[in-house]
This record gives C-alpha cells, structure tokens and sequence, in this order.
C-alpha cells in the first residue's frame, strides 16, 4: 500500500453520495457527493458515514472495488442509537425495563433495519455513566448505575451484532464515549472531568470492559478531558489501558472532529501537532476532520509517527474489514431487494410497543386512580403532547419512519370503548402560553372525571449539547399543570423527558405520574395500554429523580459521609439548607397495579469465606389482586473499608412475574468479586469485613441483613 492508501484508510468520511442526515452535523457539507466519489476512487477513503440507501452504497462500493489500485471494500457506518426505520424507546427509557434481554431483542431489530439499508457499523451503544441530570446526554445511556451500564450495555453488543459477524443483519458496535464523557463537570457537555483514577476505573469504565467482553471490536472515544489531558489524545487512556492493561486488539475510532478539537483545548499547537498526539495515543481512525489524510504522511517521514503504529492501526481496520467478511463479500448489506422488503414490519412494531410499555415508570398512584376505565369515564387529555407528533422519537434519531409514528391522542381513542367521552385541550404550548389555552383547558378538567395530562420537554432538550440549567419543565407548561390541579379533578401526569426531571406544583402533586421518557414509534398504543390496564406497568428508575435541580450531580450510590443526615437532627449535616439528602423518586423506585410485600432476606450463613460463595433469599408476595412483574434489587455496602464507599451499591437485580396471591422465592449467590473496588494503591480486590445488604424494590427500600467476609485463609 502507497502512504496514501494506508492514511486513506485511517479516514472516516461524510456520504455526501447519499447524504440521508446532513443536516446532523451541517458543515459536513463541504464535500459533493462527486468529490467523495473521486477520493474512494483514489483509494484515500475507509470509511463512510450517515448516509443510507442499498443501491448507492452498492455503486460506492462497486468504484472502491473496481476502480481504486487495490479494491478495499468500504466500511459504511451510522449513529443507529434506538432504532432505524422502527423507532424504540431512548437507551435510559428502555433501561427502566431492568431487562438487559429488550435491549437485545432491539438492537437486533435496528441492526436487521440498518444492514438492510445498507449499513455495517453502528456508533452505538453509549454507556456513559450520567450522575448528573442536567448533562442531556444521559438519555443515550442506561443511567447513573454501574451494573445498569454494564449489562445493557454488553447486551446490545450482542444484539447489533449478531451471532456472525459476516451475517447480513450484522452491524458492528461502537461502545463510546471512552472516557468519563459523563462526568462532565456541572453536567455541561463537553466540559473537563476531573476524576480520581479509583473512580474513573470503578464507575466509568466497567461498562466498556463489559461490551468488550460482549465482543466489540471498537470504541469511539470522547470530547472531553481527563485531568487535563483531552481522551482523543490520552496514551494513558487508549494505549496503557486499553491495548496494554485490558489486551484490547480492536481499533479506537474519534468522535466527530475530536482530534481537530485539540486545538480549541490548548493541548496541541496545529492541526500536524494535533494529528501526532491523537495518532501516537492510539487514536486509530479520524472522523471528518481530514487531518490524518493531511499530515500521517509527513509525521511518518520525519519520524514523528513510527512507521509500525501506522501500520498497525491501518491492519486493525483490514481485519476489522475481514472480520465483517467485506473481502469476500464486498456487497454485504447492499442489496435493494432487501431494503424494500417489509415483511418485518409487523413483527417490529410490536416489538416497539413491547418495548415502549416496558419501559414506562409508574411513579404515583394515590387513591388508585390508574388503571382508567374505558367506558363511562369522562376523560380530559390536555397538554401540548397530546397531540404532538414531532416529539415522540427522542434523541439521536435519523432514519425514522414518520408516517407509522403512532402519537398519544391516537393510541388513547383507539384504546377506548366510546371515543365522544375524550375530550383534548392543549392547553399550551411546549414552550409558550397559547392564548385563552389555560381557560380551554380548565373548563374541560372541570366537566371530566379524570384529567390525563400530557407534559414533558422537548425533544430537543435533551441529547448532544443540550445540557440544562435547571431540570424542570418549561414555565408554560408548569402553569399549565397548577391551573388543572387547581380544578380538584383527579390529574394523570404522562411525563415525556431525556432524564430525571425535578417535578414541581401540579406535577409533583397530582394523584398519579408517569414517567413515559421519548417511547418511539409506537408511543400512542404502549402509553394506553398502562393508562387502561391492559399492561400492568414494572419499570424501574434508571436514574434518581431530586426534589430540586440544585441537587445535581445526585446518585444513589453516594459515599458515606461523617455527617449523615439522621432523623430529627438537620443542624450541620450532610444535607442542603432547603431539603434533605435524598431523592423525590430514588432510583429502582416504580409502583405497579398490584402490590408486593417482602420478607426479610436470609443468608446462607452470616460468614462468607475468601473464595467461597453466599446464598441470599427473600419471599416476595403479590398481596393484591392482579398478577404483575416485581424487579428484585440486592445492594451491599462496605461498613468499614480502606476508601469511603458508597451507602449502597447494586448488585444484582432480577424481574419476576407473580400471579395475584402468589409467593415466590427470589434468591442470588454472592461471591467476593462484587465486594471489590478500586483501592487507595490502584488495586481491585475486596476488603475483610462486615457487609450490610438488602433484598429491596428500591435503593431507598428494604430490610438490612449482615454478613462478614473472611479474610484468605480465615475459616
């Protein structure tokens, strides 16, 4: 291979041959599509990206294998984050489900979608940990909990890629960002993170040790710093840990322009400055800035750039090819016949509507106001998503079918035996007062038996670059929400939100609220559905929702301090001046139509030996009179240990099904690698000694048992 060839490789580039998401990143478009065409044809392209369409990625292919010197096959690639065609719940909602396997079932969905149009590779799966709200990017992950990031997070590895790497339905995952990209400081996108390395390897770094365990052959890394030294050019980072300590072989593609965006940092000089601290750090692939393409060639020949890392990395993305089986078989994924067929389509829109009503958390339900009848019960549906269509998707969304996008008035009137019992009001806008819409609204609560009230942010509140100040809902719609609750009608709150909201006034105070997140294509039938009963709702919180947005950043999993909050004692504790130090809705927190009630959990024996095991237990009773699904959570905390640990930690969790009046016995064994965390000398391992644990429906809830670990030797 010339230089060329070789730093062509290394470039990943806009489709501007069928650019389908221009608009995503608009200067992208300095390019025509001829001009694309001319460098695959030239050989200087890899890989390109955010364009769709069997027939003209077949004919870019067709130029790179027949025209180009050597015939590489292109890589075409995409941010396929929660569905393509068919749209699935945000990454958070469907994390509510606490079922890694949805995430499996569709993810495999989106990949079957996106390879028919001609993808294969996504930029997905995000497994940032968001302890922060106000950062609008957690709605692309699972939440603020480890174990939460590392399950779903590996389970929609596998479902993007399928058993077969060669298969046609395979698309190739990119876990990212890498690293920290969550703990951006205030929640402000992009910011620096300044992190112990303890916390760094034993929060936001499991979750990508988990999907590579799950098979990913790349990661994509993140904009922001680590202790002052940028992620796209951090050695330590993607070369001492990843290649060295983890024995990752794949390949570290950038985040769009990040190695262009070391100049912005301070951290290099000029763009040939740029390209050598992001190539020598191990930044494998750059994404549209053309700065390997314009200065590799030149570092190499000074010996600024070895000649063997080029090499290497332009080998990891060859295999990376071989492994996708592009050499043998160029036109995978690339067939038209494919893309035009839909006899999926039916199969996966119930999987969306599965997904979405799995993924709805009830928070309240004072007075058993929900399920709602569907007849003889006059309804109100006010509020600007009642009927809104635009908002349904979610972040991160480029190739959804609209026109089978099933909205919240929609579902609720196909739901209902007597659809002239609705009445619908919006009430406001999303983000402006309509005029005489807060009196329109008021009139139809007072003539209703039950107001649903359909509120939320905007889509675009939440995502990439939309971090928040405060973490409510906009003003027109919160004096939306106090002039109903004022009528004294029952109110139904369906909340549509990216992260944990802090509630306020009619929200926070009306009998019952859902938090229904960006629910996807099938948004309509799955939210009726649980308003009328047909499902019995068993999300949990991915994340804590606060009182108040001065909260943030607020986790569950918060360390101990030496002055805890204490019941009756609020003068110079570890609280703020205007509430205490816990949440509105903890997190695993969801209420269903039925009721569970717990036992108090039992251990195996109260001493767990240094390689030995611990059998934990609990009975948990459906006490009510419908069946419904309980999510069992078991959390430990570390009394005494070499570093402040957090006052819980999930462990392990599991979601049964209970028939009405029906006991079962849930139970989990315990070893000492979930005792174990990242000590004062860097060294992962556990500590000797007393352990708390609870068998609870929340991280605010449960019975505490005790139990010793043993030190090695001690019987």
């Amino acid at each position: 291979m010339t230089m060329d060839e070789k730093v062509g490789q290394l470039g990943c580039f806009a489709d501007m041959h069928r650019p389908f998401a221009a608009d995503v990143n608009p200067e992208i478009a300095h390019q025509s599509a001829q001009d694309v065409l001319d460098e695959v044809r030239a050989g200087r392209v890899g890989t390109l990206f955010n364009g769709v369409g069997a027939a003209l990625g077949r004919e870019a292919q067709r130029i790179a294998v027949q025209e180009s010197r050597l015939g590489i096959p292109l890589l075409f690639a995409a941010d396929v984050i929660h569905g393509m065609r068919t749209v699935f719940p945000i990454p958070l909602g469907e994390a509510a489900s606490f079922e890694p396997d949805l995430a499996w079932r569709t993810a495999r969905a989106a990949a079957s979608e996106a390879t028919a149009a001609g993808l294969h590779w996504t930029f997905a799966p995000a497994v940032d940990i968001a302890r922060d709200q106000r950062w609008g990017r957690g709605a692309e992950g699972a939440g603020e909990d480890v174990l939460l990031g590392c399950v779903f997070g590996a389970a929609r590895v596998r479902g993007f890629q399928g058993d077969d790497l060669r298969a046609e339905d395979s698309l190739l995952a990119t876990p990212k960002h890498f690293a920290a990209y969550g703990g951006a400081a205030a929640g402000l996108d992009y910011s620096q993170v300044d992190i112990s390395e303890q916390t760094l390897r034993d929060v936001h770094l499991p979750p990508f040790r988990a999907c590579i365990e799950a098979g990913a052959l790349t990661l994509m890394s993140a904009f922001n710093d680590i202790n002052g030294v940028p992620a796209s050019a951090n050695r330590w980072l993607m070369t001492d840990l990843l290649r060295s300590e983890w024995g990752f072989e794949g390949l570290v593609i950038g985040d769009y322009t990040a190695d262009m965006e070391l100049i912005a940092h301070g951290y290099a000089e000029d763009e040939r400055d740029a390209t050598r601290l992001s190539f020598t750090a191990g930044l494998d692939i750059s994404m549209q800035s053309g700065f390997y393409r314009d200065h590799l060639p030149a570092l190499v020949a000074d010996g600024e750039v070895a000649q063997e890392q080029l090499d290497a990395s332009v080998r990891r993305l060859l295999e990376l090819k071989e492994r996708l089986g592009l050499f043998d078989n160029p036109y995978r994924s690339l067939d038209p016949q494919r893309e035009a067929d839909t006899a999926h389509r039916d199969a996966h829109e119930a999987l969306a509507r599965d997904a979405a009503r799995r993924s709805i958390v009830l928070l309240k339900n004072d007075g058993g106001v929900l399920p709602l009848r569907k007849a003889g019960q006059k309804i109100a549906l006010i509020g600007p998503m009642a009927e809104d269509r635009d908002n349904l998707e979610g972040c991160w969304v480029l190739f959804g079918d609209r026109e089978r996008y099933v909205d919240l008035v929609s579902g609720v009137r196909a739901a209902l035996e007597d659809p002239d019992l609705l009445t619908v009001r919006a009430g406001s806008g999303l983000e402006e007062a309509l005029p005489g819409g807060i009196e329109a609204a008021v009139a139809a609560a007072r003539d209703a038996d039950v107001v649903v009230l359909a509120l939320g942010e905007p889509q675009r509140y939440s995502g990439e670059a939309q971090s928040r100040v405060a973490i409510t809902l906009p003003p027109a719609q919160q004096a939306l929400a106090d002039a109903v609750l004022a009528t004294g009608t029952p109110i139904v709150v369906l909340l549509r939100h990216g992260r944990a909201l802090a509630l306020e006034g009619g929200v926070r105070d009306a009998q019952a609220v859902l938090a229904c997140w960006f629910l996807g294509s099938q948004t309509g039938h799955a939210t009726a559905e649980v308003l009328f009963g047909d499902y019995n709702p068993s999300a949990r919180l991915p994340v804590s929702f606060p009182h108040h947005s001065g909260q943030q950043p607020y986790f569950y999993a918060h360390p101990r301090s030496g002055r805890p909050e204490l019941p009756g004692v609020t003068e110079f504790k570890n609280r703020w001046r205007e509430c205490g130090n816990d949440a509105l809705y903890p997190f695993g927190h969801g209420l269903s139509y039925t009721t569970f009630e717990y036992g108090t959990p039992r251990l195996s024996a109260t001493r767990m030996a240094w390689d030995g095991r611990l059998t934990v237990s609990v009975a948990v009773t459906n006490t009510g009179t419908v069946a419904g699904e309980e999510v069992v959570q078991l959390y430990i905390h570390d009394r005494v240990a070499s570093r402040v640990r957090p006052v819980r930690e999930l462990k392990a969790f599991r979601k049964v099904a209970i028939a009405a009046g029906e006991t079962v016995e849930v139970s989990f064994e315990l070893e000492r690698s979930q005792l174990a965390f990242t000590g004062p000398d860097l060294c992962f391992e556990a500590e000797p000694g007393a352990f708390d644990l609870w068998l609870a429906p929340s991280s605010a809830a449960g019975e505490r048992v005790r139990f010793e670990l043993l030190g090695p030797g001690v019987e």
